[in-house]
């Protein structure tokens, strides 16, 4: 029986676990499913052949970043997430048994410190509002270009959530005209410095420059946002940049000086 995902070889010989198809495990020389050094570690999600070897040589071709597996159905990547705990997974839409969503959602259920980067063909307010709603801290269209692609993958793997500027602008005009459904975030419980430094993120403003507009320290606005997320309920900063927005259904309300 075939595995349910490739597991990318390596010539250097790392203690790994290689998941078979009837469950069983064995030693081998493959990679390490998450090496505390070294390159950041990335599983390749996409049914598309030419998209999935594509995505792995452009990766493979730096140094810093090491593919570590591959999958082309939700249930192979659920599998290869749990298996090998990738530093990032990038999933490709469109999948054969489930649609890009729910392997978000499976994905960071089997390997809840993997965060997932999705490449979309098209742009719709929904999609882009559901995935970043699934848990995506990733969002790009495939005509992403190779240097784009690993500066994203890298700045993910440290803890960054990036979305491409047009993905932004799908978002932001999805939520404008309704494209969600569930009910409004109620943001009443944020202190008005909370509200002002959310209005700011959902602007697409860093941490860095946010503290320089409002003139306080990075660190102050990092307690800023950890304080906000709390209070609605979310861990991802795209979250609460849907969120507030959808709250307030606008780009983001002015800032009170």
């Amino acid at each position: 029986m075939t595995a349910p995902f490739r597991q990318q070889k390596d010539e250097r010989p790392t203690a790994a676990t290689s998941v078979h198809g009837n469950g069983s495990r064995e030693s081998g020389s493959s990679l390490e499913a998450r090496p505390r050094r070294g390159p950041a570690t990335v599983l390749v999600v996409a049914a598309d052949e030419i998209v999935r070897l594509g995505v792995r040589a452009v990766l493979s071709a730096d140094e810093s970043l090491r593919v570590i597996g591959d999958a082309e159905t939700v249930t192979a990547a659920t599998q290869a997430a749990a298996s090998l705990r990738p530093s990032v997974a990038i999933v490709a839409a469109p999948l054969p048994d489930g649609g890009v969503l729910e392997a978000c959602v499976r994905i960071r259920a089997a390997a809840p410190s993997t965060p997932v980067m999705i490449l979309a063909r098209d742009l719709d307010g929904a999609s882009v509002v559901d995935g970043v709603r699934a848990g995506a801290v990733g969002h790009f269209t495939l005509h992403i270009g190779r240097e784009e692609l690993c500066r994203a993958v890298r700045a993910i793997a440290s803890g960054e959530t990036l979305i491409d500027s047009a993905s932004t602008r799908v978002l932001l005009d999805g939520i404008r005209h309704g494209v969600e459904r569930s009910e409004p975030a109620k943001t009443t419980s944020l202190s008005v410095q909370e509200e002002r430094v959310l209005a700011l993120v959902a602007r697409g403003k860093t941490n860095k420059e946010i503290a320089a507009e409002l003139r306080l320290s990075a660190k102050t606005i990092k307690n800023y946002l950890s304080h906000a997320f709390e209070k609605l309920n979310v861990t991802r900063r795209a979250q609460a940049a849907v969120l507030f927005s959808q709250a307030h259904q606008e780009d983001a309300r002015p800032i009170v000086r």
